[in-house]
């Protein structure tokens, strides 16, 4: 069975099935927000590999997706100072992505604390 590609249509399916997520802009390009506060959009920065996401998460929580995935987890110098994680869609499937965007739901709404 083909599986549907990773795209940002299917990003704005899953994010928006969390409590409180709206669809907003940033930069003009499309993102999605949690009580006005960003949790996902579209790598803007020309550094990121093209088809890359960036997703809020706390430091601890990135230098763990690093360690565990660099094919498909990566950062940029650019967002190296942001709690955020650019993620390559071509590497990530739909559960993981729903864990992922979870997590950063977490971390948003925990005012950019990571939880214990």
């Amino acid at each position: 069975m083909q599986t549907k590609a990773i795209d940002f249509k299917v990003v704005r399916e899953i994010a928006l099935s969390l409590p409180g997520v709206t669809e907003s802009t940033l930069h003009g390009a499309p993102a999605l927000k949690v009580s006005g506060r960003l949790l996902t959009c579209p790598a803007l920065h020309k550094s990121a590999d093209p088809d890359s996401l960036m997703v809020r998460v706390g430091l601890e929580q990135r230098a763990k997706l690093l360690a565990a995935d660099p094919s498909r987890y990566y950062i940029t110098d650019h967002y190296v100072k942001y709690p955020s994680v650019l993620v390559r869609l071509s590497g990530i499937d739909r559960k993981s992505l729903r864990d992922l965007l979870r997590a950063s739901w977490e971390f948003v709404t925990s005012g950019g604390k990571t939880r214990a």
